[in-house]
């Protein structure tokens, strides 16, 4: 399957969320902020078939982690979860960079299949 990290602050949803996708078969990296996040990136070389990464975070939030991430890593599939309207609409400046935002709380299904989604989907983003 997959090699997945889940940059999360909150540790119950980072928990939840790296457990749902561990038992879907996916190997997990987690990272509490996206200062971290983006760390493990880089140290991994990019080599994440997807991030799921929270928007809202301290340190270095979702948003700035994924553009840093996508100017490293062009071809890097990111995907974003918030339960804050207004941060979803940030999200939509990354246009391109981010494959989709996934609205807080979602259901075990919802995350999994969202994952899914992700995946499959085909990256035209310019290397």
């Amino acid at each position: 399957m997959a090699k997945l990290l889940i940059v999360e602050d909150d540790d119950s949803v980072r928990m939840f969320v790296s457990r749902a996708l561990e038992r879907a078969g996916h190997h997990i990296d987690v990272a509490a902020d996206g200062a971290q996040g983006l760390e493990m990136i880089r140290a991994a070389k990019g080599g994440y078939d997807l991030v799921v990464s929270d928007i809202r975070m301290p340190e270095m939030d979702g948003i700035e982690m994924a553009k840093s991430a996508a100017g490293l890593h062009p071809g890097l599939r990111i995907l974003l979860m918030t339960g804050y309207a207004d941060q979803r609409e940030r999200a939509d400046e990354l246009n391109g960079v981010i494959i989709d935002v996934v609205n807080k709380p979602f259901s075990l299904a919802e995350i999994r299949g969202r994952v899914d989604t992700a995946l499959s989907v085909e990256l035209t983003r310019a290397a």
